[in-house]
């Protein structure tokens, strides 16, 4: 019988992909490839450096916990602080509309609260509202495109290729996706799995980068977690849809607001509460073991102030033993 013809799946020897990586270690040894920088040095050095390319970065948290503010600013600082590189970033802003993320740019650059921009209270002044038009008009400078309109995951894949072939081309691409159980499927299970599949793809074309914005289920609400200091920190399984999400990421950051849970002391370390948000690094491939960062609370002006080094080390190194 005549054997049927049989195309393989592209291979690479591995003498090629040793050289490539090499030429990646030799290019972070040369800086020719150069992570993203943050305007939070703790949060760099843990992601090895920054935000690199090739890399998909999940930010998990419950409602209220800042993971959206969070993204807002890091959106803002990839470009404020990496003004070396050319960046476009495409923003799925399905949880919220898009101006009202620049409301949270204003806030931040002008240090006042978004109730108080869009006069809530009091209208605000002519000065301020001559400080909101000039930082505007920076920002409006920015390369980055909003996308409101929840769609499938096959929109969403193909409007990245549309954007890394043209408006991104031989730029760095950084997609955004505010939040992953808004993207439209038949089901919310198959269609977070299908999106981390998705992203997987993404992240492997040239200079791309995947942040995607994920909630966190209602199990550390529980009375059982909230009384008990050795089950206030986040899990992994407290993620939704958790093993898809957590599969296709390098890092998961869960952020936490003990605050929001009536929870007096955090942890058996009894870390602060008042006025405090902590990162855990759930995840981090690569880079390290995973760690928790401690920050100040500035969320009314949609900012996350770093908490002494001596301080988060002493977190770090107590939590990493924890899970050892």
């Amino acid at each position: 019988m005549e054997q049927e013809s049989f195309k393989t799946l592209p291979f690479k020897t591995i003498a090629e992909v040793t050289d490539e990586s090499v030429r990646y270690i030799q290019a972070r040894k040369d800086k020719t490839i150069v992570p993203l920088k943050t305007r939070w040095s703790k949060f760099n050095k843990v992601c090895c450096g920054g935000l690199e390319p090739n890399m998909i970065l999940t930010i998990a948290g419950g409602s209220g916990s800042g993971k959206s503010a969070f993204a807002n600013t890091l959106e803002t600082d990839l470009i404020d602080l990496n003004t070396n590189q050319d960046i476009v970033i495409l923003d799925f802003s399905f949880e919220m509309l898009s101006y009202r993320q620049i409301g949270r740019k204003l806030s931040n650059r002008l240090r006042r609260t978004t109730s108080e921009l869009y006069s809530a209270n009091d209208s605000i002044d002519d000065a301020t509202l001559d400080k909101v038009k000039e930082e505007a008009e920076k920002i409006k400078k920015y390369q980055i495109f909003y996308i409101d309109t929840p769609s499938t995951v096959e929109s969403i894949e193909k409007t990245i290729d549309y954007f890394h072939e043209t408006i991104a081309k031989d730029k760095w691409l950084i997609v955004i996706l505010d939040h992953a159980l808004l993207v439209e499927g038949e089901s919310e299970r198959g269609t977070i799995v299908d999106l981390q599949k998705m992203f997987i793809r993404k992240k492997k074309l040239s200079n791309t980068s995947i942040i995607q914005i994920s909630q966190m289920n209602r199990n550390i609400e529980q009375p059982d977690r909230i009384n008990n200091p050795s089950m206030h920190y986040p899990m992994r399984s407290d993620l939704a849809a958790s093993d898809a999400i957590f599969q296709a990421s390098d890092y998961v950051i869960a952020l936490s607001r003990p605050e929001l849970l009536n929870i007096l002391s955090y942890g058996v370390n009894r870390l602060p509460v008042k006025d405090k948000v902590y990162l855990h690094f759930l995840k981090v491939r690569d880079a390290g073991e995973p760690c928790i960062l401690e920050f100040n609370n500035e969320l009314k002006y949609g900012n996350l102030i770093e908490a002494s080094p001596s301080t988060t080390m002493q977190h770090t190194v107590v939590f990493n033993n924890k899970v050892g």
